[in-house]
């Protein structure tokens, strides 16, 4: 697999609603330590609706399903990771408008514009212990992939392994936003829910390119 199609999209929709339906619980108990503990709720709603808003898209633009990924978040999830989320996936899907198929280059692409619309959103960067922590990592994997022109799964490896990576991370970081941010010191140590979200996004396309990992 060289190139993502329209209907490959919709699979990777699918496949992260059912990674975020498994991760439910998990996502709810970390979001409860520094959180509200609502996020596995918000999360599994606002993918479930997003499925269901593409399954039946005709259009070959990926551009256009990836931007309505983002509207159903926006309007089933409203909270502060279904809005991050949503302007990630509205800015992704802008970003590779009238593509019929994404290969790696146009994938690092969305995903970089996805980082941009998520930190504008959020006022956030790097380091402040926030999706960001996972998204901005894989983006980066994937352009280096890109630009090494690599295979579509080889950069979809990187792009995991730095994610997941970015992940771990976040233990050793004190929160700056949102009502982690509250919590400071006693918020390192544990991992950030959001960015847990976020990597979930990331494995359901590792996922369906390369297949899950055992």
């Amino acid at each position: 697999m060289n190139t993502l199609t329209i209907e490959d999209l919709k699979g990777i929709v699918a496949h992260i609603s059912r990674i975020v339906d498994r991760s439910r619980e998990h996502l709810i108990e970390i979001d409860g330590q520094i959180g509200d503990g609502d996020l596995g709720i918000t999360m599994a709603r606002g993918f479930a609706a997003a499925r269901s808003e593409t399954e039946s898209v005709a259009d070959a633009d990926c551009g256009k399903l990836l931007m309505k990924v983002g509207a159903a978040l926006a309007k089933a999830a409203p909270s502060t990771m279904g809005t991050l989320l949503a302007s990630g996936f509205l800015a992704g899907g802008k970003a590779v408008a009238g593509s019929d198929a994404l290969d790696l280059s146009s994938l690092a692409a969305f995903f970089n514009a996805f980082v941009d619309g998520v930190a504008r959103r959020g006022k956030a960067k790097p380091g402040e212990k926030t999706v960001l922590d996972v998204l901005s990592p894989a983006a980066e994997a994937l352009a280096s992939a890109a630009a090494a022109g690599e295979e579509l799964s080889a950069g979809m490896e990187r792009c995991f392994d730095a994610a997941r990576e970015g992940l771990v991370k976040t233990r050793d970081m004190i929160a700056q936003h949102g009502r982690p941010a509250y919590y400071q010191e006693q918020s390192r140590g544990k991992e950030d829910p959001g960015a847990a979200a976020g990597f979930l996004v990331i494995q359901g396309f590792r996922d369906w390119v390369v297949g899950p990992r055992p």
